[in-house]
């Protein structure tokens, strides 16, 4: 599975900036400064042991492949080679997939005619530069998915800001919004550039969005103003995820959708360490604890990790004990369409996913 751009995706580490030369006057040596201290990285926050969860596992389904198809916004037209060729927007956008183990289906005449290619570390964490055969085109662009507009943009991860194959896991949160009969409190962990968050919201839901990159919280709230969605009821917290969800249990806050997007390895703002396989079941086991009394799911999304779906898929289970419903899990794939959306094509598989779900 890939790994996610970390990013600036959230979570939880933004990528280091290069340091900026400057020119400073020396003071007299008799008036010297004594050499600054490097900064000491912050002390993790103590770990709670797991509760022993007690009761019957939710019921399971299992395998589950959710799909997403093309859109006048988004498509997969082709992949092959270990390459992607997608539509976004007005843009044909050529990307490197190690998931693509086939060769192309299309000619070589219509990758070529792609308006953007990454080009640089073909490794999914590592950085590069953009490409752009015809026209220089500039950082963003306007998209929209699901109702919601947000900006596209060009990083040095290779990423541009959405990740197309959450479509499946965004219209079942839209839905269950628009349905529930009553207002619905969502949490957003290692929430991105907002895309999801501004979904619940304009659901009606009432939004808490936790990231630990100022600058992908920057370009969520773009997207709030890009989308005239100001006045929607959405909290933007940079922070750490695993520190914010702590608080929240000691706090007894609630929430009725959880939607946990976790990298395989990160660092927070003040140096706090993020490994997937370490902290993961402490993640789920809080997540568990703030879930209102009628919540309506817990969604995790699993990139880049040496393991099958059931190891997930029995963590959820077991965390979840006691708690009825439906443990679901599988993958997320995307399905390519070609040119003009209309040819279905083979599943490009993107992601690992588990979700409880109550009913």
């Amino acid at each position: 599975m890939k790994d996610r751009p970390r990013r600036p995706k959230s979570g939880p580490a933004a990528p280091v900036k290069a340091p900026v030369k400057a020119y400073v006057q020396k003071a007299p040596a008799a008036k010297a400064s004594a050499p600054k201290k490097e900064p000491r990285p912050a002390p993790e926050t103590p770990a709670r042991p797991l509760m022993r969860r007690e009761g019957d596992k939710p019921a399971e389904r299992v395998p589950v492949i959710l799909e997403t198809a093309g859109s006048d916004q988004y498509r997969l037209i082709d992949s092959g080679a270990g390459e992607k060729l997608e539509q976004y927007g007005p843009y044909r956008i050529v990307r490197p997939e190690a998931q693509a183990l086939w060769q192309r289906s299309l000619p070589d005449s219509v990758w070529d005619k792609a308006d953007a290619l990454f080009t640089g570390d073909t490794d999914e964490d590592g950085m590069g530069r953009w490409k752009f055969p015809k026209v220089l085109l500039g950082e963003t662009w306007p998209m929209q998915l699901l109702g919601v507009d947000f900006h596209g943009r060009f990083t040095a991860f290779r990423h541009v800001g959405v990740f197309p194959e959450q479509l499946a896991h965004w219209s079942w949160m839209k839905e269950k919004v628009e349905t529930a009969g009553r207002p619905l409190k969502v949490l957003n962990l290692f929430g991105y550039t907002g895309v999801a968050s501004l979904v619940a919201a304009s659901a009606g839901a009432e939004v808490t969005h936790v990231d630990a990159s100022r600058k992908a919280i920057g370009w969520a709230r773009e997207n709030q103003t890009l989308g005239r969605m100001d006045k929607l009821p959405i909290r933007w917290i940079c922070e750490d995820a695993m520190k914010f969800i702590q608080r929240e249990e000691r706090r007894g806050s609630k929430y009725d959708i959880i939607l946990a997007d976790p990298p395989k390895f990160g660092r927070g703002p003040n140096g706090e360490v993020w490994h997937l396989f370490d902290h993961l079941p402490l993640m789920l086991d809080i997540c568990r604890e703030i879930l209102s009394p009628k919540a309506i799911g817990l969604v995790l999304t699993a990139y880049s990790i040496r393991a099958s779906f059931y190891s997930i898929h029995e963590l959820m289970r077991e965390t979840m004990r006691g708690a009825g419903g439906t443990v679901e899990s599988g993958e997320l794939v995307i399905r390519e369409s070609g040119p003009d959306g209309r040819n279905a094509g083979r599943a490009l598989s993107t992601s690992l996913f588990s979700r409880w779900i109550s009913a």
